[in-house]
């Protein structure tokens, strides 16, 4: 059959909502840059201008015509090796889109899907389509979903209301003041036009989604929500990091095996609780400096881009400032920590680093210990609320900014004892925060619990359990672990429990 023929019948087939997805899909908002191949021109017209014709005329004429143009440009395409392209990004995010709206072209050369993900060095668990799906899109589909028609009016009108923000931009006359979101799928066109406004206007990523928010709070509730939604459940879906769907993000563990009893317990364990948590796994044991750089290196890399969160777990002994490999040789736990969260690829993006080791010799004993409670006041806890609101400053957006972001943002670090104290183990099982851990997790996964509730949790039920040292003394005490906390977001764990066994391969 003729290629034209079978695009033709192929859009036929297509709801109008289901092409506005996969325009929106199809046109990420955030692609990697710089990339070969890519002209660094303004996407303004090719991602927001085929949106507004559609909303202002009524009919899918420009996003037709967009969708035609990618299939003949992967069509047309040419796979080269060891040189990734904008054209092999592009494709995958199309295959992914389709994937997921279930309108996969027939036509389409998997064979070349298979190709590019080569390039990218994806193993078998990397090739599933979900991996592709950008998440932050995941959740912005969701809250259009979770909206009537009238209710992104309301949010078109609140924006037209800002005229320093949209004065100049042709786009927003062309689609008008008054809309009619009522036909299929103009809904879908007019909320993800005013997503990708705002986007490339810089007011609003990933993380920053406040402006976002701030216009669907001005939304009539009675009117705007779809049946059993809320204003206040709609925009609490944006005040979570968005993993949607699987993987819930990568796994790093490294763990130093020689010298630690139970070591390899721990390795189990921590695995066992990502594979719950559908993450993709990798593992280094016995860590030197080298390998350490090597990961790196290895996390610089594009394939990883694609995912929405790293997790690490560092096991090993250490001190106050420092932690030991297995050659001998130190690092300290501060240059670890600032070096990692850096990494490009996971840029506004939850990294949450369990630091598994001694802080130092300190015990916190039950032998003789008494303690006296104290307590502090401040003058400044009687200041009521109301002049509280009076002395707080007008933020405006012209103040705001959302491009310079710095590098240990939307990171949590979680120590498994405080400062110059030890972490205690077991000689079989090795760390017990470790193993209470995993537990907390495993059983808390499709709860909707947050993370940070979990440490909480966590430090509860460490902080009950008495502790022997293992020398001569034998010493019973207690151990204190705790988190330090740069997130901007909630992250929750993921509502599925994803087996041992559920393996995703490369598509057919």
């Amino acid at each position: 059959m003729d290629e034209v023929i079978q695009v033709t019948q192929w859009l036929s087939s297509i709801t109008p909502r289901k092409k506005a997805k996969l325009f929106f899909f199809t046109t990420h908002a955030d692609a990697p840059s710089p990339m070969v191949g890519s002209n660094d021109v303004d996407t303004h017209e090719e991602t927001q201008l085929p949106l507004a014709t559609t909303v202002a005329l009524h009919n899918f004429k420009n996003i037709d015509e967009f969708l035609k143009k990618k299939v003949n440009t992967f069509s047309c395409y040419n796979v080269i090796e060891n040189e990734i392209t904008k054209t092999d990004y592009e494709y995958l995010r199309f295959y992914s889109a389709c994937k997921y709206l279930d309108v996969v072209p027939p036509f389409l050369d998997l064979e070349k899907i298979s190709a590019i993900q080569n390039k990218f060095e994806m193993t078998d668990e990397e090739r599933d389509y979900r991996l592709l799906l950008d998440s932050a899109d995941l959740v912005l589909e969701k809250v259009c979903d979770s909206l009537k028609p009238a209710g992104v009016s309301q949010m078109w009108t609140a924006l037209r209301k800002d005229r320093n923000l949209i004065r100049g931009v042709k786009t927003i006359d062309i689609i008008g003041f008054f809309v009619d979101p009522n036909p299929t799928g103009i809904k879908e066109c007019l909320f993800f036009f005013i997503v990708r406004f705002l986007q490339k206007a810089d007011k609003i990523n990933r993380v920053n989604t406040n402006r976002l928010e701030r216009l669907i709070a001005q939304c009539d509730e009675s009117s705007s929500c779809e049946e059993g939604k809320t204003i206040d459940f709609i925009i609490d879906s944006l005040r979570f990091y968005p993993t949607e769907l699987y993987p819930f993000g990568f796994c790093l563990i490294m763990c130093v095996i020689e010298g630690r009893d139970g070591a390899m317990q721990e390795i189990e364990k921590t695995m066992e609780i990502s594979r719950h948590l559908g993450m993709i796994t990798h593992t280094e044991k016995n860590p030197t400096k080298e390998t350490i750089e090597l990961v790196k290196k290895e996390l610089m890399k594009p394939k990883y881009q694609f995912y929405s969160s790293i997790t690490c777990w560092f096991m090993s002994h250490g001190d106050s400032n420092s932690m030991v490999l297995a050659d001998g040789e130190t690092i300290e736990r501060e240059w670890f920590l600032t070096s990692f969260p850096d990494i490009s690829t996971f840029q506004l993006k939850p990294k949450v680093f369990f630091m598994v080791s001694c802080r130092g010799a300190n015990k916190f004993s039950l032998k003789g210990d008494e303690f006296e409670g104290q307590s502090a006041t401040c003058d400044y806890y009687d200041i009521g609320s109301a002049l509280i609101r009076n002395r707080m400053l007008d933020i405006t957006d012209s103040v705001r900014d959302i491009s310079y972001v710095q590098p240990m943002m939307d990171t949590l670090v979680a120590y498994s004892t405080i400062l110059d104290h030890l972490s205690g183990r077991a000689n079989t099982h090795g760390s017990i925060y470790v193993d209470r851990a995993s537990v907390l997790m495993s059983e808390n996964i499709s709860r909707g619990r947050s993370l940070t509730e979990i440490l909480e949790h966590l430090s509860q039920d460490l902080h009950e359990i008495l502790q022997e040292t293992m020398d001569e003394d034998r010493i019973v005490y207690k151990q204190a672990c705790h988190y330090d906390s740069f997130f901007r977001k909630t992250l929750k764990l993921p509502y599925t429990r994803h087996p041992k066994e559920d393996v995703h391969s490369a598509p057919q």
